[in-house]
């Protein structure tokens, strides 16, 4: 091949990709932004100190609540798809937006969940806290929010009726038996 056919088709070929570029930033997710919070919130359902709420805003909310702090670059595309996969998935693990939903059993699971993953620092994911770096947890953030998030969880846990418990431990016990 000749390199007046190789310039050519390397000239297409960034032709087709910026072109490409400009068409797939007119095809936008939705964002993900309320209008206000809800009854369902969890901070109208609970008590949460005002230092867990700061942590809670600035490393937790914009992928766990219904309302999102966008930055400049989610209006790109393909990050805003990206950003938005992640919002989608960290919202169906745990939504604080949507928490008055969730079964007393569940809502006890999540807080407990979540404060296990904060203390193995695996959330907030490192991909969030790359570009974040306000949403790095010091070691007296990542206490104070596992902290309240296992009391919090007991306590919600003390409301649930014996009963639901067993009849929930024998649905994970058959799911087990399943090797589901």
């Amino acid at each position: 091949m000749d390199s007046f056919k190789l310039k050519n088709i390397i000239k297409r070929t960034l032709i087709v990709l910026l072109v490409t570029l400009v068409v797939i930033q007119f095809i936008r997710p939705d964002k993900n932004v309320s209008t206000g919070v809800t009854d369902n919130d969890i901070a109208k359902m609970y008590t949460i100190p005002a230092n867990v709420q700061v942590i809670m805003q600035k490393a937790c909310n914009d992928c766990h609540s219904n309302n999102t702090t966008y930055p400049w670059y989610s209006n790109l595309q393909p990050v805003a798809w990206w950003l938005d996969d992640h919002i989608r998935e960290g919202k169906s693990e745990l939504n604080f937006s949507e928490f008055g939903t969730y079964k007393l059993l569940r809502q006890s699971r999540k807080l407990k969940k979540a404060a296990g993953e904060i203390e193995e620092g695996e959330m907030p994911l490192s991909s969030f806290t790359l570009i974040h770096r306000d949403a790095v947890l010091t070691a007296e953030e990542k206490a104070a929010i596992t902290t309240w998030a296992k009391t919090l969880s007991q306590e919600i846990l003390a409301k649930v009726p014996p009963e639901e418990i067993e009849a929930d431990k024998k649905r994970r016990a058959e799911r087990e038996r399943q090797g589901k």
